[in-house]
């Protein structure tokens, strides 16, 4: 099994150099786990960070090979639960196909000051069971 750890430079890079932003886990017999990082956006709302931050995922999954259709888990991370429904549309806007297993929390503040939410995905590249 072999592990490759990236920042993509067609996608935003990291907030420091203290992480990487996508770690690639090679499948015996093809295919790929794509980890990507906690991901947070700029943006005066939550709508728009979350918007932000699925542009950012999606950016990173495609320097891979993969798209928003792969992920086969995402893990959200709000500064107020309250806002589960408003990012909840947004989500929706972005993962239109069959929903991926899935964790919410409510955090008490995350990484960046300002942010409002951060998500965590994991993508499968080319190891999708045919329906």
């Amino acid at each position: 099994m072999r592990v490759a750890l990236d920042n993509p430079a067609s996608a935003p890079q990291p907030a420091n150099s203290y992480y990487s932003q996508v770690a690639r886990v090679e499948l015996p017999g093809g295919g790929a786990l794509l980890y990507l990082s906690g991901q947070v956006a700029d943006g005066p709302d939550l709508a728009t960070q979350s918007r932000g931050v699925f542009e950012t995922i999606a950016a990173l999954l495609a320097a891979h090979g993969a798209g928003l259709d792969d992920i086969i888990n995402i893990r959200t991370y709000l500064t107020d639960i309250g806002g589960l429904g408003e990012y909840g549309a947004v989500r929706r806007e972005f993962l239109t196909g069959t929903a991926p297993t899935s964790m919410t929390f409510e955090a008490a503040r995350l990484f960046k000051p300002d942010a409002l939410v951060e998500v965590e995905v994991v993508a499968a590249v080319g190891t999708r069971a045919e329906a």
